[in-house]
């Protein structure tokens, strides 16, 4: 049988928390991770430009037989998943779907808060989206959402720096920024697939009061769900428990930053989204 794997695609390495999250939830089947590290951040990049480069990577992660692509990515969850579902799946595979981030996040989310405030720490793409603010709205229109843009935190992450001295300073300032405009917070979102890699110390600087939320559990928990309840899905996808990784970035660059994020040594192979 033709190899058919669950893709999961992010601009650079944020999205390998989720992978991991829901390899560890699912792990009969086959995945193929995209990094788009060559052209990352995208945080401070354009609604079209987000747009070209996502779908460039969707195309490619059909091409590669993957019937369901996770968009583990906040930004381009927020600024290309809509077009992508509504205007080019249609007309690129009828049958295929790609799914993102932010919404099973805000479902679960806004049943955690007590005080009916919540934090969102994300990247000024994701901010300026509005995507959590107006998602939110749907399932708990009384929830109060605060946001914060970080856009020193992805290099931080990246560049292993978040962990220096200067680094931790430059994150609690943003932590602190956010809390002492709404001391009323009692759950932050890290709304950007890179952050969980900060949430140790994230949680160390607010206390055990306010709970701090990643992403990976709760999207993990949804596509389990979300494939029981379509079996047509489901069954068209491979078990062999095996995962492949590819990045527009040297593969061998990738392969050394990725061990960071997964615990684990892996090799990665290059490819150029530009042609697809």
């Amino acid at each position: 049988m033709t190899s058919a794997p669950i893709g999961v695609f992010d601009s650079g390495y944020g999205g390998l928390t989720i992978l991991s999250s829901i390899r560890e939830r699912l792990p009969q089947y086959d995945y193929l991770y995209l990094g788009d590290n060559a052209r990352a951040p995208y945080g401070g990049r354009s609604f079209d430009v987000i747009y070209e480069f996502t779908l460039e990577a969707v195309k490619f992660l059909f091409k590669q037989g993957c019937p369901l692509v996770i968009i583990a990515c906040n930004t381009a969850s927020a600024k290309a998943l809509r077009t992508i579902q509504q205007k080019d799946l249609p007309i690129l595979e009828l049958n295929n779907r790609v799914l993102g981030v932010i919404r099973p996040s805000t479902e679960e989310i806004g049943a955690l808060t007590k005080t009916k405030e919540v934090g969102v720490l994300a990247t000024q793409g994701t901010v300026s989206s509005e995507s959590y603010v107006i998602e939110l709205s749907k399932f708990y229109p009384e929830i109060l959402v605060h946001q914060h843009a970080c856009p020193m935190w992805v290099p931080l992450i990246e560049n292993h720096y978040y962990d220096k001295p200067a680094g931790k300073m430059i994150i609690e300032e943003d932590v602190n920024h956010l809390l002492t405009a709404h001391p009323n917070i009692d759950t932050i979102v890290l709304a950007c697939t890179h952050y969980p890699i900060l949430q140790p110390f994230i949680q160390q600087l607010v206390g055990e009061k306010i709970r701090v939320v990643a992403q990976g559990p709760i999207v993990a928990d949804k596509l389990d769900l979300y494939l029981v309840q379509h079996p047509e899905m489901e069954t068209r996808l491979t078990k062999n428990g095996t995962c492949k990784y590819f990045s527009s970035e040297n593969k061998h660059v990738f392969a050394q930053k990725a061990a960071h994020f997964l615990g684990e040594e892996i090799s990665a192979n290059t490819v150029d989204l530009s042609r697809f």
